[in-house]
């Protein structure tokens, strides 16, 4: 009898003790133990690959792996191959050079680390900044920090434990921090002497970082506010093995030789002057010709697609722009001036020009869609501490369209502007991502309206099939928007192209139409550019492409090359040619040797070299040289005109 009682009093506690848990997309399995960490079931569960697993998700929350596991949970593991894996080793990794830069620099009060794309960086209060020449220093400690296999140990709290630890610690921006999240209780973080606040989750320990290097040091403010503190901000790369951070050191080197900025002075293409003002570009005459054809090929495409052009002044009156929200939501990026004691806005948009074209005259809803097109230069107040080059100008020019539609209407033309992206993307030889930016916490119109603009945006890629991200509060003020994120030949992202639907400014301004009933209705207004601003595309293409534009875009698309002064006669004649066929050309007939133009051709990144010596005298024609060292066969006149023609044609 006593022993029946005892098994059955084991059962009890047998059963008390089993948890039940489950893999993702799997049944649920009871695991028997009476304390069991995340790590502890996966490895109970037998799941492949665990030691590239780096944390958990928890019913859809990331935890920690040393966690408790939670009975009646899914879990699904994160692995370090992965985005949010990635991020989660790049955010250990900011905590460790946190430690590092205390250890080594006293005093040091510490702010914010962050996981960013490829990396991290860590804020940083000391008595001077830090220096470049610090980072080996700091580098060498951090994988001292890696090799001791510290453990990430979380611990929960109140606030006001954690606000009492980081002022006897003197870390003022932390208890900040905690004040301003005004939560009842907090995370933090230990690994070693180094604790921080975080939600985290972390690695298991700093033995599960690999691969990371110090690359920059920057100013910041704090918290972003010019009229905080400057602090020292150190950036670092981490990446999941050597392989890849060698790889990504390798892209670097190759954007270092393909900047605009340096590749734009060496090709001539444009510059900028103190003496201007900042953000502000003069274009030279090669740059002013890339501009030219691009915009070129803008009107076309934008014409056979049924676009007419449009142009607006480049200031308003101020209530005009008070009457669009622009002044209300968007003041701090515009310049204003006066004029007659009367206040005008300088335009940060084209929108409302064309919106007064389309209040110019009745309309009926057999005129629509109206799709006005406008290479529009605009200006915007953009702070010093953001321009750079090309990408971030305080003057440029958008390919600006907006489309007023019925709301039958548009599905079809959202689609038709994602086609239109798709084909011009295509032609530049770049991919691309989309996503959707939804209501931001500055914004006018009705709730309603906005939900109206994001259903049209998400209706639309989704009607196309086109997968999309959703960045949450990030739209313009006026509605809501799909960016496209163009990937590079060194697969970094650019935000250019962009569509936005709009409810809010056609009711501002009271736009309407007559509809087959007869009664006035309000028209959906698309805002969206392709290219985007033509700075910034330019800036993009040149990174793309290093500088070696296709034929049909390049500023000079042939020069000729003469061998002696006696070929000189020959290559005018051959230079008048090409210039009468419409090809963008050059002649450099100057007394040097030819492995001298060439080379100097080439570093132009010039498409075609065209040689001419003796035999090409005699015989009326050339001998084509490519930009990448290839030599082509002897080609008289008409043909390498119709090559070079063909060539262009092909866009390639």
């Amino acid at each position: 009898m006593c022993r029946t009682l005892d098994a059955l009093f084991t059962l009890d506690l047998e059963i008390m003790n089993a948890i039940k848990i489950k893999l993702k997309g799997k049944p649920f399995e009871e695991l028997q133990a009476e304390s069991l960490s995340n790590l502890d079931a996966l490895k109970q569960l037998k799941i492949k690959g665990l030691n590239n697993v780096v944390a958990v998700k928890v019913d859809g929350e990331s935890r920690d792996l040393l966690s408790p596991v939670i009975s009646g949970t899914e879990l699904e593991p994160i692995l370090l191959n992965t985005e949010e894996g990635l991020k989660i080793m790049r955010h250990s990794t900011s905590h460790v050079m946190a430690m590092a830069v205390r250890d080594l620099f006293p005093g040091t009060k510490v702010t914010i680390g962050p996981a960013i794309e490829n990396g991290f960086y860590y804020d940083f209060d000391y008595e001077r900044p830090f220096k470049e020449e610090d980072l080996p220093e700091i580098e060498k400690k951090m994988k001292e920090i890696v090799e001791m296999d510290l453990p990430f140990k979380r611990e929960e709290m109140s606030s006001q434990e954690a606000l009492d630890f980081f002022m006897r610690e003197g870390e003022d921006y932390k208890v900040e921090l905690i004040r301003d999240l005004g939560e009842e209780r907090v995370t933090l973080y230990t690994q070693g002497n180094f604790t921080d606040l975080c939600r985290g989750p972390h690695v298991t320990s700093t033995g599960r970082i690999k691969a990371f290097q110090l690359n920059k040091v920057a100013g910041a403010y704090w918290r972003g506010d010019e009229n905080r503190a400057m602090l020292s901000r150190i950036y670092g790369l981490a990446f999941a093995d050597r392989k890849n951070l060698r790889e990504y050191l390798r892209k670097l080197e190759e954007a270092k030789k393909r900047d605009h900025i340096k590749l734009g002075h060496q090709l001539g293409l444009f510059s900028s002057h103190e003496e201007i003002g900042a953000g502000l570009i003069v274009w030279h005459p090669k740059g002013a010709m890339l501009r030219h054809i691009l915009e070129e090929f803008e009107i076309r495409e934008h014409l056979k697609r049924g676009y007419e052009l449009a142009k607006g002044p480049q200031i308003l009156k101020t209530d005009l722009w008070k009457k669009s929200g622009h002044f209300e939501n968007y003041r701090e990026n515009m310049y204003f001036t006066e004029i007659d004691k009367q206040s005008y806005g300088i335009k940060p948009m084209n929108c409302l020009s064309h919106m007064l074209i389309y209040s110019s005259t009745i309309r009926s809803y057999r005129d629509l869609p109206k799709r006005y097109f406008e290479m529009g230069t605009v200006h915007r107040h953009e702070r010093s501490g953001v321009l750079h080059g090309l990408l971030r100008v305080r003057e440029f020019t958008q390919d600006d369209a907006h489309i007023l539609c019925t709301p039958e209407q548009l599905d079809g033309e959202i689609k038709d502007v994602l086609d239109f992206v798709k084909d011009v993307m295509g032609i530049f030889q770049f991919e691309y991502e989309l996503e959707i930016s939804t209501k931001p916490e500055k914004s006018i119109g009705s709730d309603e309206d906005w939900e109206r603009a994001t259903k049209a945006l998400i209706g639309a890629m989704e009607g196309h099939g086109l997968p999309y991200q959703v960045n949450e509060g990030d739209g313009a003020f006026y509605g809501p928007k799909i960016d496209v994120k163009l990937k590079d030949a060194l697969g970094r992202k650019w935000q250019c192209a962009t569509i936005q639907c709009d409810f809010t400014l056609p009711e501002r301004f009271n736009l309407v139409y007559i509809d087959k009933d007869g009664q006035k209705h309000r028209p959906a207004m698309i805002h969206r550019v392709i290219l985007g601003a033509m700075e910034r595309f330019i800036g993009v293409l040149i990174e793309h492409y290093g500088g070696a534009f296709p034929a049909w875009l390049s500023p000079v698309q042939a020069v000729v090359l003469t061998v002696t002064d006696r070929n000189i006669s020959h290559g005018q004649k051959v230079l008048g040619a090409l210039l009468e066929a419409e090809i963008r050309v050059e002649g450099d007939f100057r007394n040097e040797k030819l492995g001298l133009k060439v080379r100097e051709a080439q570093m132009q990144k010039i498409p075609y070299m065209l040689i001419i010596g003796d035999r090409e005298s005699e015989e009326g024609g050339v001998t084509p040289r490519l930009r990448n060292g290839k030599n082509l066969p002897f080609m008289s006149q008409n043909e390498v005109i119709d090559f070079i023609h063909e060539e262009c044609k092909q866009r390639r």
